[in-house]
């Protein structure tokens, strides 16, 4: 296990890498890299802004870090994604530390290969959220407070505090409760209640306290000095407050506005594609950690560590009661998700704990899902789109069949299940990221059109919107904020609309002469459906574009 980790890690990373070519995508990921690049440009570190307007939702340090990219870089993928992707080694690196610390190499070694292979890790290493980031701050801070809570050094704690702060200036007080969470289960079980009085958490509060001061500047000069101003409708709203409490407390409690009807299952429903290929063995692994820990009559053993579960149950719980969620909220605790998984497979796989029928059913079924899947690549690369080389094709047939030869073969450097495990989500993803999200990309207006406009060096301050909202990749592949116009009466010669091609009727109707310069067209690509992946139903999915040159 130890000898095949390092070329694992090293094939992984590649297809990170490979996915920094897939243009960002709306909305998300392209308001995020679209308000860093604004960032830069306005100078404006403190305060935050999206289209030139008051911004109040997610904390700075994503844009802040990404705009210092942008600096070094440019504006372009790499260095939008590469700050993220530091943060991803970071996470895989710190989980290692963290399960080590308690469990033998192999297990915390399976821990980060688990992390770095689920399927949210090569998506969000393109997607580019805070979530990442978050992610990581929150491992880290995990892995140095367990090391402070072993071995009462002091430079553990200073480190685990600055990693809480770094987590509160990436996505809120979620960053400060998963500790919590976390280490509140561990030392409630070991009934170790000497450690909720510690002097060093007042070192802590300072910390975090003096680390979260920019921001709190940042927000306080932009809103709470301007009660005048109007943010989400409303006018006196505190930016303190709604960073401290509105943003995450109040979708519980019902204060915050946000409200899309998720029930407790929905983080769970979509773990079963955010966590593949490891998602089985994680279920059956978290049932076990529960009976166990009743069978134990809620004590634990010497040695034995509940923080991973208690971070992952009580953090699911609490996300789980809000009335708005996303798939991506449950990514935080992921860490935790694999050390529970890498002890569970290290004991089946390696240690033969459990039936030999308990091992072969799970091999056998993870066989059947994956053979499927394979079949829905190759499905996905040879019909929905025609951009795609046969050679691409090609070449996922012949892994399709080196993944049959290795399912069979009795020569194995690792076991079978995991074997499979890894080379299906590792040889998707590499199709994924070279071919099909590319593919699909070519249906984004603002990459395509941002792109068009930067290429030919039109003029962006003569290229505007036309009677549509404001498109993040747009600006952010123009490298511009594009305005708008909504009338006829508004047009000046020699001016570049973009819009959906039906809106110049208008221009028509009031005479006006003009060019059609580029065409396309227009999908919500996040959005995906079967009718849009048919290429004989997509032209009633997607909606034609032009950009067109006013006479």
């Amino acid at each position: 296990m130890l000898k095949t980790s390092t070329p694992i890690f090293g094939v992984i990373i590649i297809i990170y890498l490979i996915g920094f070519g897939i243009d960002v995508m709306d909305v998300d990921a392209a308001q995020y890299a679209s308000m860093s690049r604004e960032m830069l440009a306005s100078g404006h570190f403190l305060q935050v802004y999206d289209f030139g307007k008051d911004y109040l939702d997610k904390p700075p340090f994503l844009f802040w870090i990404s705009a210092l990219s942008m600096k070094l870089f440019g504006v372009n993928n790499f260095a939008y994604r590469f700050p993220s992707f530091l943060f991803a080694l970071f996470a895989i690196f710190s989980t290692f530390k963290f399960a080590n610390l308690y469990y033998r190499k192999e297990i915390a070694v399976l821990a980060a290969i688990i992390l770095a292979s689920c399927q949210a890790l090569f998506l969000i290493n393109h997607d580019v959220r805070t979530d990442t980031i978050l992610m990581s701050w929150v491992i880290f801070s995990i892995w140095q407070l367990a090391e402070w809570y072993e071995n009462d050094r002091l430079q553990n704690f200073i480190l685990a505090s600055i990693g809480i702060a770094g987590g509160l200036l990436t996505k809120g007080p979620i960053a400060l409760f998963v500790p919590i969470f976390a280490f509140g289960s561990q030392i409630i079980l070991q009934r170790n209640f000497k450690m909720i009085f510690k002097w060093q958490y007042i070192i802590g509060i300072v910390i975090i306290g003096l680390l979260l001061l920019p921001m709190c500047i940042g927000l306080y000069q932009q809103f709470d000095l301007h009660p005048e101003k109007h943010v989400i409708d409303k006018t006196g709203v505190s930016g303190l407050r709604f960073y401290f409490w509105t943003q995450s407390f109040g979708r519980i409690t019902g204060e915050s506005e946000w409200n899309n009807g998720a029930n407790i299952f929905f983080l769970l429903q979509n773990m079963l594609w955010s966590f593949l290929p490891w998602i089985l063995f994680f279920l059956i692994a978290f049932f076990e950690e529960v009976k166990q820990i009743i069978q134990q009559k809620f004590k634990l053993l010497p040695g034995q560590e509940w923080i991973s579960m208690g971070g992952f149950l009580l953090t699911y719980l609490a996300l789980g009661m809000s009335k708005y969620q996303l798939p991506h909220y449950i990514f935080v605790v992921f860490p935790f998700a694999a050390i529970i998984t890498a002890k569970f497979l290290y004991t089946l796989l390696f240690e033969e704990k459990y039936t030999i029928k308990l091992k072969n059913t799970l091999t056998w079924l993870h066989f059947v899902i994956f053979s499927l899947l394979w079949i829905a690549l190759i499905f996905l690369l040879s019909y929905c789109f025609n951009s795609i080389p046969v050679w691409v094709i090609a070449i996922a047939v012949i892994l399709f069949v080196i993944y049959i030869y290795l399912f069979f073969s009795k020569m194995q450097v690792l076991p079978r299940l995991l074997t499979i495990c890894l080379f299906t989500i590792i040889g998707v993803n590499l199709f994924l990221n070279y071919s099909v999200y590319p593919a699909l990309l070519q249906y984004q207006m603002g990459s395509v059109v941002g792109r068009w406009i930067h290429k030919n060096k039109i003029p962006v301050d003569h290229c505007y919107l036309y009677q549509t909202n404001n498109i993040h990749s747009l600006d952010f592949y123009a490298q511009s904020i594009i305005r708008k116009k909504d009338s006829t009466n508004q047009l000046l010669s020699d001016d570049y609309l973009i819009a959906d091609k039906t809106a110049f009727a208008d221009l028509d109707k009031a005479g006006k002469k003009y060019t059609v310069e580029f065409t396309g067209d227009d999908f919500h690509v996040t959005g995906l459906s079967l009718q849009f992946l048919n290429p004989k139903t997509r032209a009633g999915e997607v909606t034609p574009y032009e950009v067109v040159k006013i006479q």
